[in-house]
């Protein structure tokens, strides 16, 4: 991975002997993202960002200004998203077991809301008669659903969403005003998205009181950086979809996407200094930060291979990749370990590391697990 000028100038200005460790954001490209999703020709759409996956307030505000609206599962990110100006149907909340206090906080804030489960629905009906809700579903049983990072999002082996026969089995179908679906994440198959979402779509006919049907994201960013998600097909793909809902219907339905990790994922790297050098069978290379700080690969480390480029006499390296190289943080935790086994050049103390990738699920999981300083966040 080739790191852009202006993201090269700023960590070497940065680079004095030591620093602390860091996140640094390219914002045009988390722009770009947020246009891609914008662009989609179906008009009558709403693209929410998943603030699970960035919560950082310079963050929204950046998308904020794309006009893209937010997507949450917390009170703690409500109320961030509420101060940097979101209201009402900007916010999407979906989460499940809401206790009825959390459940009157999100009505009360006009928020947008998807209720996981019959019981949750029977909460929100005793608590507001009549007033529309949306539902999630789960149409993993026609399907055979991915596994994703995370594990599964449809099928049985999900706990999330309503079952198809749970979704026959409510008796007032028209308060339903909206059907939420997730796949899974990091997926590139336009088909199995699609495929997914007729079978949603198949039971949209059963609302009388339809207004929109929210696919969700998981839209894939792999690990090396070098294949690339189809927006093109796929926003021509979607557009056609949902031309065709809403002509089934008589009017046109609104379409809502959750956008999460491709949003800023490729847009960020964090940035740390080479403190140590132990040279074994293979060579392993100290840094002075913790995983805790950079926290994806710690909650996945069976699929999260960052990319990492190495800066030395403010110059990035691009020969002998060659020397296989683990790299560990500061601490004696024995999961402390940032990668393993991967190709880099012969690595010197003073050497700086960066993690390409690095936008999402990483600082916005920061972790106080060993005591260790929350990095700061740079956008330029």
């Amino acid at each position: 991975m080739i790191l852009r000028k202006e993201i090269l100038n700023f960590i070497n200005n940065k680079n004095k002997n030591e620093f602390n460790p860091f996140y640094v954001y390219n914002s045009l490209l988390i722009r770009e993202r947020c246009r891609v999703f914008q662009n989609i020709p179906y008009k009558n759409k709403t693209i929410h960002f998943a603030t699970m996956a960035n919560i950082n307030p310079r963050f929204l505000k950046i998308i904020k200004e794309e006009k893209v609206n937010v997507a949450l599962n917390s009170t703690l990110h409500l109320k961030i998203a509420q101060q940097i100006g979101y209201n009402n149907k900007d916010i999407i909340f979906t989460s499940s077991a809401l206790t009825r206090k959390v459940m009157q906080l999100i009505h009360n804030s006009g928020s947008e809301l998807n209720v996981d489960s019959p019981n949750q629905l029977k909460l929100w009906v005793q608590l507001f008669p009549h007033e529309p809700i949306g539902i999630r579903c789960n149409i993993g049983d026609t399907i055979k659903p991915y596994s994703s990072n995370s594990g599964f999002y449809i099928g049985k082996e999900s706990r999330l969403g309503f079952t198809r026969e749970e979704i026959s089995q409510i008796d007032d179908k028209s308060i339903i005003n909206g059907l939420h679906l997730y796949v899974g994440t990091d997926i590139f198959d336009i088909e199995y998205f699609i495929s997914c979402y007729k079978e949603l779509i198949s039971i949209a006919s059963d609302f009388p009181k339809l207004e929109y049907l929210n696919f969700g994201g998981g839209f894939g960013i792999s690990e090396n950086g070098e294949k690339q998600f189809d927006f093109l097909e796929y926003n021509t793909r979607i557009t056609e979809l949902m031309s065709e809902v809403s002509y089934s219907k008589g009017y046109s339905i609104r379409l809502t996407l959750e956008p999460g990790r491709i949003i800023g994922g490729e847009a960020g790297f964090f940035i740390c200094h080479v403190t140590d050098v132990k040279n074994r069978s293979n060579s392993l290379v100290g840094v002075n930060a913790s995983i805790v700080q950079f926290p994806r690969p710690l909650l996945y480390p069976d699929i999260a291979k960052h990319p990492v480029m190495i800066i030395r006499d403010r110059r990035q390296l691009f020969d002998d990749y060659d020397h296989s190289t683990t790299i560990y943080g500061c601490s004696t935790y024995s999961r402390d370990l940032f990668s393993k086994n991967i190709k880099l050049p012969k690595i010197q103390i003073g050497d700086v590391v960066v993690f390409g990738n690095a936008g999402s699920y990483c600082a916005s999981s920061y972790l106080e697990f060993l005591g260790f300083t929350k990095p700061k966040e740079y956008f330029i």
